[in-house]
């Protein structure tokens, strides 16, 4: 199997915990293992947050195991109350079927599904026809509740009151790994570190069950440098999905992260030699952007493919050298008409997207951020006529690196 995945997730920065580290070793060392990895559809796409999964999986499956992607279908009916201050709103069966259906499509660029290679289930179809009470008396029996509320995802929602539905989900996700365990011979649960009490309490249900041991290994929550969450921006999460977040868009947030992460993303989310990484974490100053630029373009060519990652690298330096070749830029459109009659400048910059509110609009103004064709726009109450078009579009720079084209119908 040559080297030892483990080695290599521990190299790359990955682990946080694990159940039994020697033994985890030895058995990714000497057997191929089957490991699964829980997906909640709780949205139409996957984000930064679950690459960092996906790269895991893909590490796993390339040294020869055997993954099982767990579509969270009934656990998303109840929602995982971890790393939440308060409670999930409620998704019905079809968003959540929708969901998971979107979720397939973009694991398949990471992880082979082919004949025998890796499995996609989705743990609706035992959990929604669970009987109650068979439930409570053959699952409920072994839980404590005492030692559930000392678990982490549990005791920050104290405060706020934790509702009954929720106090569930732990029950239903160590249900998914006795599940399978018995039918699949999955011995290993994958997730990320706000995950851990709840792949404890898989592991503690096989062994008093089954009178077997299996096990269970953490990630690092992908986190900035001062332990922010990554992968937020001012107008929301970055997705997955293009069209939620531009291959574009997705470039340009990996190559603006600050100086301090860069070395960590490359490490957690690119497939490139450790010996390559270890040299670029020596660059410093103007080298460093370097280093932002193969992250950037290797994190949007693992997601988007090769030939979206070449278009947004040649769009974001044709920019930067003012080439200004303006293809590959997010585009959106606008009606002549619209702009036959003026459009205000901040109404503008909502409906291509490139700010949240009117608010944000007004205080980037203010402080000198936005150009139309590369002039600063100075006044809040800037109007944006036809004469303003220029080769038949306009472009929109917010700050230094955040261009849009809007282009007329």
């Amino acid at each position: 199997m040559g080297a030892n995945v483990f080695d290599t997730l521990k190299e790359r920065g990955f682990i946080a915990q694990t159940t039994n580290e020697e033994k985890i070793r030895d058995l990714l060392a000497n057997e191929k293992m089957t490991f699964y990895i829980g997906f909640d559809p709780t949205a139409d796409s996957l984000h930064v947050g679950h690459l960092l999964q996906l790269i895991v999986m893909a590490h796993m499956q390339k040294a020869g195991h055997k993954p099982i992607a767990l579509i969270g279908g009934g656990t998303a009916m109840v929602g995982d109350p971890s790393g939440r201050t308060d409670m999930r709103k409620m998704l019905t069966p079809e968003e959540i079927e929708h969901n998971g259906s979107r979720f397939r499509d973009q694991m398949k660029r990471l992880v082979d599904f082919g004949e025998g290679k890796a499995m996609m289930i989705n743990n609706a179809d035992w959990l929604l026809n669970l009987n109650y009470v068979s439930f409570l008396r053959d699952v409920g029996v072994h839980f404590s509740v005492n030692r559930m509320l000392t678990a982490e995802c549990f005791k920050s929602r104290m405060e706020k009151g934790l509702s009954f539905i929720e106090f569930n989900y732990m029950l239903m996700q160590s249900y998914d790994f006795f599940k399978l365990y018995k039918d699949f011979g999955c011995r290993l649960e994958l997730g990320g570190d706000d995950q851990w009490s709840n792949i404890l309490g898989g592991i503690d249900l096989v062994r008093r069950t089954e009178g077997e041991e299996v096990y269970g290994m953490t990630f690092t929550l992908l986190t900035t440098s001062e332990g922010k969450k990554m992968g937020k921006t001012q107008s929301g999460a970055v997705w997955l999905d293009p069209n939620k977040t531009t291959p574009y868009d997705f470039y340009q947030y990996w190559r603006n992260i600050d100086d301090a992460d860069v070395v960590k993303c490359l490490k957690l989310l690119t497939f490139l030699p450790m010996d390559q990484i270890e040299e670029m974490a020596s660059f410093r100053d103007a080298r460093i952007n370097e280093a932002k630029k193969i992250l950037a373009y290797e994190v949007t060519g693992i997601v988007h493919g090769k030939e979206e990652a070449d278009k947004a690298k040649e769009a974001a330096e044709s920019l930067f050298g003012q080439g200004a070749s303006s293809e590959n830029m997010p585009t959106a459109s606008i009606l002549m008409q619209e702009l036959a009659r003026g459009i205000p400048v901040v109404d503008l910059l909502i409906k291509t997207g490139l700010i949240p509110s009117k608010g944000e609009g007004r205080r980037l103004i203010q402080q000198g951020g936005l150009y139309l064709n590369n002039k600063r726009v100075e006044t809040i109450d800037k109007t944006v006529f036809e004469t303003d078009l220029e080769n038949g579009e306009i472009i929109i720079r917010k700050g230094k690196k955040s261009f849009h084209r809007i282009i007329v119908k």
